[in-house]
């Protein structure tokens, strides 16, 4: 069925099924071969990329709207999600919609209400669904061109989960359960964009005892096999409601 004979017959249960005016869109971070990435999808009829995104019922809570929207999108609830920003500029999604009838759900006027996430990559299955015909991992260093404002929904998730690092643990949600110190590290200079002393780094983050050293190490190596550590979960939501001390 066309993209557009499925809105149009979908629109009339949208505007009993859904708050008018009212739209949630996902950032979803993970980190993969030492690169940050982000969730993106194409639409049909649509030549650019978007981020994951939907409505919220009207017998829903804002929060359940969008743990709902990225269990539809990855097929898990165990992500780390964070409400960022909201998004209400005129014009910031209609444009998408020029060719249809004005009544359309979907070509009315949204505030989005912005969430990041953080997802381990190999715990995500991408669900490409009948509205789209992709859902791929980009690297935040290789974007492509974004529809509607999703450009700035990402600068701003981006630029908020760099501010996060000042003060709270970033970790747990994005690396495997045993890692080491230099995998937490590239993890860290990803998400910042830049380079960092690795003394510094080791003193700063063992500093925050957040971690546990395990009793063994990465094998295989052509090297000194590297420690592996784990993250002190009761430490780390210590940490998470607390707060941390510094910035990088």
């Amino acid at each position: 069925m066309e993209f557009k004979k499925i809105l149009e017959q979908q629109s009339e249960e949208s505007w009993n099924k859904y708050i008018p005016t009212l739209s949630i869109d996902c950032v979803i971070f993970s980190f993969h071969e030492t690169t940050l990435q982000v969730l993106t999808i194409k639409m049909k009829d649509q030549e650019r990329w978007g981020l994951p995104g939907g409505y919220v019922r009207k017998d829903e809570n804002v929060d359940d709207a969008a743990i709902r929207i990225l269990k539809d999108r990855t097929g898990t609830e165990n992500i780390y999600l964070q409400q960022f920003y909201t998004f209400g500029n005129l014009n910031r999604s209609e444009s998408a919609f020029e060719e249809y009838d004005d009544s359309l759900w979907n070509k009315q006027r949204f505030v989005s209400i912005g969430y990041y996430a953080l997802a381990e990559y190999t715990n995500v299955k991408l669900v490409i669904d009948q509205y789209s015909t992709a859902c791929e991992w980009k690297s935040i260093t290789e974007l492509p061109d974004f529809m509607m404002d999703h450009r700035t929904i990402f600068d701003k998730a981006l630029l908020t989960l760099r501010e996060q690092l000042n003060n709270h643990p970033i970790g747990y949600n994005l690396l495997p359960e045993k890692f080491t110190m230099p995998e937490l590290q590239k993890l860290y200079e990803a998400i910042l964009g830049k380079k960092l002393n690795r003394g510094n780094f080791y003193r700063k983050i063992l500093r925050y005892d957040i971690l546990t050293k395990l009793e063994e190490s990465r094998k295989g190596g052509a090297h000194k096999s590297p420690d592996l550590y784990s993250f002190d979960l009761e430490k780390y939501n210590a940490a998470l409601k607390e707060g941390l001390k510094g910035s990088w």
